[in-house]
């Protein structure tokens, strides 16, 4: 369960062929600090979205995971770590088209309670698998 009074952690990676998210916070057992996973999400790449380049798709994740995860994330403070510096560039972007700048405006609402870090992919497997076998768009599974 989560503890509501701690910081988040959202892993994020993207791939040409899915989107990936790893919800974890650090919370206190047997007097260890322990990180521990909240919510695991995925999903396939839609059509469209296979146009876009290796920066946008990995922006499109974040903006994804932060409307799936809202009741988490809504008014937490959280880190988001991701392997890629495009997600960190695209909340100052002067002149972005138009997908990028919904993103941007999709984010604001996060911006006083998050803070991007940039990490080396082999750091966060976790969002990593899940983006490279992300469940099929189903139903059952809606993205």
């Amino acid at each position: 369960m989560p503890d509501w009074k701690l910081p988040f952690k959202l892993y994020i990676d993207a791939c040409g062929e899915g989107l990936g998210a790893a919800l974890h916070q650090v919370q206190i057992f047997n007097e260890k600090p322990y990180e521990g996973p909240i919510c695991f999400i995925s999903r396939k790449i839609k059509p469209t979205e296979a146009r876009y380049g290796a920066s946008q798709t990995e922006c499109l994740c974040l903006v994804w995971a932060l409307e799936k995860l809202y009741y988490y994330l809504d008014g937490s403070v959280f880190g988001v770590i991701t392997a890629c510096n495009a997600v960190k560039s695209l909340l100052s972007m002067k002149t972005p088209k138009r997908h990028m700048l919904r993103w941007q405006i999709a984010i604001q609402e996060y911006r006083v309670n998050m803070t991007i870090v940039n990490k080396a992919g082999n750091i966060h497997k976790n969002s990593d698998g899940l983006s490279r076998w992300a469940l099929p768009n189903t139903p059952d599974n809606p993205a």
